[in-house]
């Protein structure tokens, strides 16, 4: 009867945990899809990028020494790291949210800030557009991919479940590190090109 409740127990966390998983991806599409700038009147957000990039390189760092510490035995060590990197990975996605909502879209390569990505433009960017987009495109996929695995990494260790989350840790880990450190490289070679 026990091993029955605690499976109705875990059943609500792993629902809220699917709609979360489900619902951040839309939110994001419907940001990035449907041209919001200039809902919040004069909100000055152009900081928020770099602001982004720094959140990303200091949630990598945190990954990074939480891996160390767990390494080293260091339990209490490696929880604390990994709750600074889930709580910059929750303030980048509100400063995220807020940035693309309000600010204006950038275009890489687009050297004159018209909006447009010209033939010359392009022709300049050569095989570097090509790098970008790639890095780009599996840095958003892998972002929305790796909420779920997170969320579920997390649940697994809160409620003790230390085999289930050393199981999904092995691939959550470096997919979380690479969302965090292309975070930081997608910033940097998109920077140039904002206005």
């Amino acid at each position: 009867m026990e091993t029955t409740d605690k499976k109705r127990n875990d059943k609500l966390p792993l629902v809220v945990i699917g709609i979360v998983s489900i619902l951040i991806p839309i939110v994001v599409a419907l940001l990035l899809f449907i041209p919001q700038t200039g809902k919040l009147g004069d909100l000055d957000v152009s900081f928020l990028p770099r602001l982004n990039a720094v959140i990303n390189f200091s949630s990598a760092i945190a990954l990074l020494l939480g891996y160390y510490f767990v390494k080293k035995k260091q339990i209490d060590m490696h929880k604390l790291m990994m709750a600074v990197a889930f709580v910059l990975g929750g303030i980048f996605l509100v400063s995220y949210v807020i940035y693309h909502f309000q600010g204006g879209h950038t275009v890489f390569g687009d050297i004159n800030h018209d909006g447009v990505l010209s033939d010359d433009e392009k022709v300049n960017l050569g095989i570097v557009r090509t790098l970008y987009l790639v890095i780009l495109l599996s840095h958003i996929l892998l972002s929305a991919g790796v909420v779920p695995l997170v969320l579920l990494a997390i649940y697994f260790a809160v409620t003790d479940q230390i085999q289930k989350h050393k199981r999904i840790v092995k691939f959550t880990y470096p997919v979380w590190l690479y969302v965090a450190i292309t975070g930081v490289i997608v910033y940097l070679m998109i920077s140039p090109y904002y206005i």
